[in-house]
Parts: C-alpha cells; sequence; structure tokens
C-alpha cells in the first residue's frame, strides 16, 4: 500500500465524525429527547474514556512485565504527566471562562446560533453558548484521541502490515462515526442550533487529527509520544465526562439516562470489536 493510498485511508477513518455532527441541527427536540441524546455522548465518551486509558497503559505495563525499569519509570512519568496535563489544563481553562463571564460588562448580541460569527468579530471566547464551550472541549478531547489512532494506522502502514492497517482504518472509521453524536449532546441538550460552519469547525478538529497522526505515524513512530497523547486525551475526556454527568442529572430523567449511558457504552465497544478482531 503507497503513503499515499495510507493518508486518503486515515483521512477517511477520521472523516466519519461528520456523519453524527448534523444532529447538531435538529429543532423543537423534547426535553426526553434531548436528555437522551446528552446521555448518548456521556456513554459514548465513557467507552472513549476507557479505550485511550487502555492505550496510554498498555505500553508501560509491557515495559513492566519485561523488567525493563528505566523504560517503565520514563513511560509510567510520561504518561501521569499527560493525564495531569489533559484534565487540570481543562479545569484551569472551566474557571478562566467563569471569571471572564463574571467579569463580562455587555450581554451577547444574538442567540445562539450566532455565536461562532459573534466569536469571530469579538475575538472571545466568551460569547459561544455553553453548550458550545463543552462541544469544543469534546471536540478537543475527541481530537487528542483520534491523533493516537491515526499514529496506529501510520505505524501499521510504516512497518508493512497493509493489512492490519487496513482493518484499524475500517473500525476506526465505524467508531468515529458516532463521535459526532458525542460533539452534539451539549448542543441538543440546550436546544442550541449551530450553524454548519461551526459543526465543521468541530469536525475538523475532532477528526483532523486522525489524518496528521497517520501522518507523523507513517513517518516516525515514537512509544513514548503515543502515551503522552493517549494520556493526554484520556484527561480531557474525564474532564468532559464530568460535565456531562452533572448536565445528565438535571433532566431528572435518571431511568432513560441510566439506559442511554448503557447504549453509548455499548455501541462504543461494538464499533471497537472490529478493531479487536484483527487480534491488536
Amino acid at each position: 500500500m503507497s503513503t499515499a493510498h495510507v493518508l486518503i485511508l486515515g483521512a477517511v477513518a477520521g472523516g466519519t465524525i461528520f456523519l453524527g455532527l448534523p444532529v447538531g441541527r435538529l429543532q423543537n427536540v423534547s426535553a426526553r429527547a434531548r436528555a437522551g441524546l446528552s446521555a448518548l455522548a456521556t456513554g459514548i465518551l465513557v467507552f472513549l474514556l476507557w479505550d485511550v486509558l487502555s492505550g496510554a497503559v498498555e505500553p508501560i505495563e509491557g515495559a513492566l512485565d519485561a523488567r525493563h525499569w528505566g523504560r517503565f519509570s520514563w513511560l509510567a512519568a510520561v504518561g501521569v504527566a499527560g493525564f495531569a496535563v489533559g484534565l487540570m489544563a481543562l479545569v484551569y481553562y472551566g474557571e478562566w471562562m467563569k471569571n471572564r463571564s463574571n467579569r463580562r460588562a455587555t450581554p451577547l448580541v444574538g442567540p445562539g446560533a450566532a455565536a461562532v460569527d459573534e466569536f469571530e468579530q469579538r475575538g472571545r471566547l466568551d460569547s459561544m453558548t455553553s453548550g458550545q464551550r463543552l462541544a469544543l472541549l469534546i471536540a478537543i478531547g475527541i481530537g487528542v484521541h483520534n491523533f493516537g489512532e491515526g499514529l496506529a494506522i501510520g505505524q501499521a502502514a510504516a512497518t508493512g502490515a497493509a493489512s492490519l492497517a487496513v482493518t484499524l482504518i475500517v473500525g476506526f472509521a465505524l467508531h468515529n462515526a458516532t463521535e459526532g453524536f458525542g460533539i452534539c449532546g451539549p448542543l441538543s441538550g440546550e436546544g442550541t442550533r449551530p450553524s454548519w460552519r461551526f459543526l465543521a469547525a468541530m469536525g475538523l478538529i475532532g477528526g483532523g487529527p486522525t489524518f496528521l497522526g497517520t501522518l507523523l505515524g507513517n513517518a516516525w513512530s515514537s512509544e513514548a509520544m503515543s502515551v503522552v497523547f493517549f494520556a493526554v486525551a484520556a484527561g480531557s475526556i474525564l474532564y468532559v465526562v464530568q460535565e456531562l454527568f452533572a448536565v445528565n442529572r438535571k433532566y431528572g430523567h435518571t431511568v432513560l439516562v441510566t439506559w442511554l449511558v448503557l447504549l453509548g457504552i455499548i455501541l462504543g465497544f461494538a464499533t471497537d470489536f472490529v478493531v479487536s478482531a484483527s487480534g491488536v
């Protein structure tokens, strides 16, 4: 398989995230449906948290099993550091945004649908609705995770394992198709109708890193770099999951929310089984 073919397929694997994004523009959604979409997004992200933590821990455990103490210490240190950065950076970002909102002297110019235009005109993140900010955080966390997936695709192709690379691409493409729903959960939950431009930006943030990871992994690979990116993704996804659970509690539909969180987790595992079938 040529490098060009690998990169094209890597782009396809990340591009399927756009399939779920139009859900964010649904109107006249009932409160129960909003709760369900938010809960489904939460379940998908819970699975992603497990998935990326597994990706970060596997090389560390491998070094431990091999009794390579120096490599184990190094990988464990960068893993912990990456996880802390991914989690705490978003915590501090959230506090910073709250402080900015409290100091804001002028109200927003338009409704939620105009938030992207306001952001461009004013150059300030506080012009976005709370749902859009949470959607942005989800897209960033998914993007870091998808960068790690791209590294796996590129590395498999670089080592000559073409069939494995194709299997990874198919599996990640199916898996990423569900991630668009995860990004749109907060938007549907607050009843905000985002612009197509905003959704396209979220798709590029969440899915674009798959292509970039494929490009880098095909040219150069590093075990420590893989651990760092997976750990950062895990930390950021943990923060977002915590925020979504708080949102879900406000809906009050406990039984519905719990069932759909479970469904989201099952969907995540179901799409991951294609990759697991390759024997990775």
